[in-house]
């Protein structure tokens, strides 16, 4: 298979994936007391872990992994009862299995030749979410399943917590996490064996051009609007903001408007998320086989290099210009958009099918003539060869349509 083809896997009509259910809280006073009280012994936990690998290596070169740590939790929680061992000892063994994950992931990229980042110390606002490894160890999901009108889960430590289960959680549950997003608090339960919904068949297939004017548009013709949502919520952002920055550091009214603010954005993101699912919902309910560009979107957005110019200073890079454009790719949430069409397209039994961008926007899409010349403009494609005219996102979705399906035939082939 070519290397610059991704295709999604297809599951048979019956057989189960494994999906995550998110739902939001209820906990009382207390609960959300002792909720957050277990949240920051995790994260104790976490930088003391962190701080016993730094030591260990720097003072006597010794590497200290994760099993030596996790049989060390059992003396931790005893010489602690009213503070570490009041928490389920599986959650704590995950909280330091993700610590190890870090360093793993920090040695794959010192292998890899990219710039590492070496774990940090985790500060309050910075770690959000405390995770039980197996339903029954310490949690239970739906653990009154009796009672007439709510679904509760048991987390050790907190008590029975009232769930706003909006929807049923199918398969089997496998983990439970819990976390924090700004004042509200929310379970995640990993399911597996969750039942795939595979659609019927359409007999169609569509090529789509990413964009910011549309968030995209396939080679049909069709437009998916882009929403917009951190623009039109930037005034309110900004006099929160304003109302932050004026707050003595440390005070109560500025952990007020920290909270404002966060409340701001969560709403954002919950929108520009609300907006990705139903776009691709409406495309994979349409489309059989449907064609994307691979885009890395982290590079796209990335920051200009400086251009020093041999006297203390630097010259103009078009970083101005170019921080603009980075807003609004994100705002579009490009990124989050393809994750989530990814996802559908598994489930219902979708071909999903990435290609290189490389030149689709340049190269007429009828007689293939590829030239910089022929962008006329954002949105007018005019063929300098053959003088074809037509939107330039059409043109585009149509290219990029055609290279997934040679793609398609030739790893069908080999």
């Amino acid at each position: 298979m070519p290397a610059d083809i991704v295709v999604a896997s297809l599951p048979s009509v019956g057989v189960g994936v494994r999906r995550s259910f998110k739902f939001l809280l209820r906990p009382t006073g207390k609960q959300a007391a002792a909720l957050a009280q277990c949240l920051e012994d995790h994260r104790e936990l976490y930088n003391a872990a962190l701080e016993h690998r730094r030591t260990a290596y720097r003072k006597v070169g010794v590497t200290v992994r994760y099993g030596e740590q996790s049989a060390e939790l059992k003396h931790i929680r005893a010489d602690d009862p009213d503070g570490q061992g009041r928490w389920s000892f599986s959650s704590q063994q995950a909280t330091l299995r993700r610590l190890d994950k870090a360093y793993r992931a920090f040695f794959d990229r010192v292998k890899a030749g990219r710039t590492p980042g070496f774990p940090r110390f985790k500060g309050r606002g910075w770690f959000d979410t405390v995770e039980w490894p197996k339903d029954g160890d310490g949690c239970r999901w739906d653990s009154q399943p009796h009672y007439p009108t709510a679904t509760y889960v048991r987390l050790q430590g907190v008590g029975h917590v009232r769930v706003h289960q909006h929807r049923r959680a199918p398969g089997t549950v496998k983990t439970i996490s819990i976390k924090r997003e700004g004042a509200r608090w929310f379970v995640v339960l990993s399911c597996d064996d969750v039942p795939a919904q595979t659609l019927p068949a359409t007999g169609a297939v569509a090529g789509i051009d990413m964009g910011v004017a549309s968030l995209a548009t396939t080679s049909d013709g069709d437009h998916i609007d882009n929403q917009r949502h951190l623009a039109t919520s930037a005034s309110r952002l900004a006099a929160a903001q304003r109302e932050l920055a004026r707050k003595k550091r440390g005070s109560k009214r500025r952990r007020k408007a920290v909270a404002r603010v966060a409340a701001l954005h969560a709403k954002v993101r919950r929108q520009r998320l609300d907006s990705a699912h139903k776009a691709a919902l409406a495309l994979v309910r349409g489309y059989d086989v449907i064609v994307h560009e691979a885009l890395n979107v982290a590079g796209m957005t990335r920051r200009a290099a400086p251009k020093p110019d041999g006297e203390g200073g630097y010259l103009a890079n078009g970083q101005s210009a170019k921080s603009g454009l980075n807003k609004s790719i994100l705002d579009a949430g490009w990124s989050a958009f393809l994750t989530i069409l990814s996802h559908k397209a598994e489930s219902a039994g979708r071909e999903l099918i990435a290609v290189n961008p490389a030149n689709t926007s340049r190269t007429c899409s009828r007689c293939g003539h590829c030239a910089k010349e022929n962008r006329v403009t954002q949105a007018v494609f005019r063929c300098t060869g053959c003088g074809f005219y037509a939107h330039a996102d059409v043109n585009a979705a149509i290219n990029i349509l055609r290279a997934g399906l040679a793609l398609r035939e030739a790893a069908q082939a080999a």
